[in-house]
């Protein structure tokens, strides 16, 4: 099981959200490059970068700060976040350098769109479901929607997805850990067949084992993303290797 440090931003800085609410705002750093090479220097694989102002705008914003942040770091990188239309997929790929695209939004709002995508970029799409009580929400997480989060995934089951992102965005940078009903639901995700990476509330390496224990028992749980947790040092990056391995 893979450990992804979190980088979120916004106005360029990196900063971490609680429960995804804009007005709850947490900077941890004014540089994010220098951020993603402590953690890349620690060994992990992939960095999961987040555009929390391209999320609340439907397009990217910090662009910009990822291209730097992919020419220094030398390690893989996931970004989501105001990804909806072609040519954002094709900026992030092709120039900014990121190895795969996480669509949320227009995925619940246009299917047709979505598996048109997947096509198009076989393996290089992410579908992120990010979930209030097991219903998906939307727009940078402003707007919970009527629709399940197992019910969006089973549309999706047969494309070639790079994986599945699953954020309960109660949990999210709460720094309450992750309660048995998340670890359900990434089950449930992980039997359709995607390779799901959890997200959300891991505090303590006691959340990695957990979820470790999840991944030995579904080999399709693939990783977690970790953020609070690590800028506020209750976690660091090589326990959790360590505890994910």
């Amino acid at each position: 099981m893979q450990i992804l440090p979190a980088i979120d931003l916004r106005g360029g800085k990196c900063v971490r959200l609680r429960q995804g609410d804009y007005n709850q705002e947490t900077v941890f750093s004014d540089d994010p490059v220098e951020m993603a090479q402590r953690w890349a220097d620690d060994g992990i694989e992939w960095l999961h970068l987040v555009d929390l102002d391209g999320a609340k705008q439907g397009r990217p914003v910090n662009h910009d700060v990822v291209r730097r942040i992919t020419a220094a770091v030398g390690i893989s990188c996931e970004l989501g976040g105001g990804v909806r239309d072609e040519d954002s997929i094709r900026l992030m790929l092709d120039e900014v350098g990121v190895g795969r695209v996480i669509i949320g939004t227009k995925a619940l709002k246009d299917p047709t769109w979505f598996c048109e995508m997947a096509g198009k970029f076989p393996g290089k799409l992410v579908l992120g479901i990010d979930a209030r009580n097991s219903m998906v929400a939307t727009e940078g997480w402003l707007d919970v929607s009527e629709t399940a989060a197992i019910d969006l995934a089973k549309q999706y089951a047969k494309l070639d997805l790079a994986a599945l992102i699953y954020t309960n965005i109660a949990n999210d940078g709460m720094m309450q850990g992750i309660d048995d009903a998340t670890i359900d639901d990434m089950r449930q995700l992980a039997d359709l067949g995607f390779p799901v990476i959890a997200s959300g509330g891991v505090t303590t390496i006691d959340d990695v084992t957990r979820l470790k224990a999840a991944a030995d028992a579904s080999p399709n749980l693939i990783g977690a993303i970790i953020g609070r947790a690590l800028y506020e040092g209750t976690i660091n990056v090589a326990d959790a290797v360590a505890a994910a391995r």
